[in-house]
């Protein structure tokens, strides 16, 4: 996808200059290195011109961390290396843990990786992976550290007020006023509050919509695929309206992704929803400690084929073994 090609572009650009500037320093440590060793075996060293000097056989064409940390020589440099020093991908990772205020902190120590451009593009990619203003035509100017300030406070805002966070975007800029690309934001960003959002999409169906049509359920076992739909969407605690949408969608989608398997299995959107429920049902038991006597799997191959009369027994135990081995599927 788009947003997944511009951060690899800003990554690989990245990566290019610091790997030039670590090999540059990392053969000057060597050269320090090895002319250390000869002075101590054959005393000064005597003058040679540095555009005589052959390169090292310890240069090598990536980074060598564990080389970077031995030749750290003082006691107050011992620990961890400078994160200019590591690959671009290492540092991003380890940056997107931080929130925006550890971050403007971490710039002022760092300050070359503070006023990096393509840094600040990967963390606003890596952490909301997909915004309206990422398609668009940039002015110049723009600033990638201050669209993650905005990120971060419209997704701080959104967490205690979910409309006032989708308006706070839209006035920014930040987001297209339209449901697929509010489900687009939804779907890629991974910091937003699952209690609010499931709030928010409980009074805008039309994004709930979108949101499940990015699903991709194709060649999934069906509680696999259940759990990977509400690891995004999360369950209500309760029973309900909302629970039923949510199913009712599920399954549409499930055998929308899955047109052989339904014709094999003998699946359809009402199968999957009472498979669906079984499966619910079947968590609870299993996990619950309340629970003392857990349901059996033969008791659950009968209960479930009275109301999915036309789904096999071996299949319908297959979903036990699932549930049984991996966990509850909205857990």
């Amino acid at each position: 996808m788009q947003h997944f090609s511009d951060l690899q572009m800003g990554q690989g650009l990245w990566r290019v200059v610091r790997n030039q500037q670590l090999q540059q320093q990392y053969s000057e440590q060597c050269f320090l290195q090895r002319d250390r060793e000869r002075g101590r075996r054959a005393g000064p060293p005597l003058a040679e011109p540095l555009q005589q000097r052959r390169t090292p056989q310890c240069q090598v064409s990536g980074t060598d961390i564990s080389h970077l940390l031995r030749v750290r020589k003082g006691k107050e440099e011992q620990g961890f290396i400078d994160l200019e020093m590591l690959p671009p991908e290492l540092s991003i990772t380890i940056l997107s843990y931080l929130d925006a205020t550890d971050l403007c902190l971490a710039s002022c120590v760092w300050q070359d990786l503070g006023n990096d451009e393509y840094l600040w593009q990967g963390l606003c990619k890596s952490t909301w992976g997909h915004c309206s203003i990422y398609n668009r035509r940039l002015p110049s100017g723009f600033s990638y550290r201050k669209l993650y300030m905005e990120l971060d406070e419209g997704s701080l805002t959104f967490n205690a007020n979910p409309q006032e966070g989708v308006s706070y975007f839209m006035s920014r800029g930040i987001l297209v006023d339209h449901p697929k690309e509010i489900a687009k934001f939804i779907f890629y960003t991974r910091m937003l509050n699952w209690k609010m959002l499931r709030i928010y999409l409980d009074e805008r169906r039309d994004v709930l919509d979108e949101l499940v049509t990015l699903h991709n359920f194709s060649n999934q076992f069906l509680p696999n695929a259940l759990r990977d739909f509400f690891r995004h969407i999360h369950a209500p605690e309760e029973r309900g309206e909302y629970l039923e949408t949510l199913i009712t969608k599920f399954s549409h989608r499930f055998c929308a992704c899955n047109p052989t398997l339904v014709q094999e299995v003998g699946l359809s959107p009402d199968a999957v929803y009472v498979l669906c429920y079984s499966l619910i049902l079947l968590s609870i038991d299993l996990t619950s400690p309340h629970v003392k006597n857990k349901m059996s799997k033969r008791e659950f191959i009968r209960n479930t084929r009275r109301a999915a009369q036309n789904i096999s027994e071996d299949f319908v135990g297959h979903l036990y073994d699932n549930i049984y081995l991996i966990g509850h599927v909205a857990a």
